[in-house]
This record gives structure tokens, sequence and C-alpha cells, in this order.
């Protein structure tokens, strides 16, 4: 009986560490996939973030370039036509010049509030 008793204590004693090991590595994998799951969680929304922000910056250059493209081509219109003007009838030319300034001046604050306006509604658009 005193070498089963030596032998169930030897047994125990050996085991008891591999159990504690056992333990620990299942412990070590369920963190590792805790770890592995947030990381992909993180990477996922910086993804979506920087999507957003590039989809936003695109549609702001876009509406940019719509307005100055339209803006390039009033004013040529208006140079043509005051260059016209200036060869029939001089005077009438600048009071165009006068009245063409400041039409492009509207223009471009219009623009301005446009473009100001977009951005304040993508940025209230933009989830955090």
């Amino acid at each position: 009986m005193k070498k089963t008793s030596h032998l169930l204590l030897a047994l125990t004693i050996a085991f008891t560490p591999a159990l504690a090991l056992a333990q620990s590595a299942s412990q070590d994998l369920k963190d590792a996939g805790h770890a592995t799951s947030n990381a992909a969680k993180k990477t996922g929304s910086a993804v979506k973030k920087g999507t957003d922000t590039t989809v936003d910056k695109t549609k702001e250059g876009g509406t940019v370039a719509v307005h100055k493209t339209k803006e390039t081509s009033v004013k040529g219109y208006n140079r043509t036509k005051e260059g016209v003007q200036g060869v029939v009838d001089p005077n009438a030319a600048s009071k165009s010049k006068t009245k063409d300034r400041a039409s492009e001046a509207k223009m471009e604050s219009k623009d301005d509030a446009k473009r100001a306006k977009q951005k304040a509604e993508d940025k209230a658009n933009t989830p955090n």
C-alpha cells in the first residue's frame, strides 16, 4: 500500500505541471484569437475611415474642378466679348467690362459658398 501511495504521489507530481501547461497553452490560444479579432476590427475601421476620407476629398476635388472650369469659360467668353465690343464701340466695352467683373466676383463667391456647404455636409455625414 505504501508503494502504491508513493507511486500515486509521484504520478501526481509528474503530471501536475503538464496539466497546468495545457491549461496555459489553451488560454494563450484563446488570448491570441481575441487579439487577432480585435486587430482585424481596428484594421477594418481604419480602412473604412481612409476610404471615407478619400471619397470626400475626391468629391471635393471634382467640385473645385467643375467650378474652376466654369469660371474660366465665363471669363474667356467675357474677354472675347469685350475685345469685339472694343473694336465696335469702345464705350460699350468699358461698361461691359465693369458689369462682367462684378458678375464674375458674384459667381466666385457663390461657388465658394457651395464648396464650404458641401465640405460641412461631408464632415457631418462622415462617421467617426
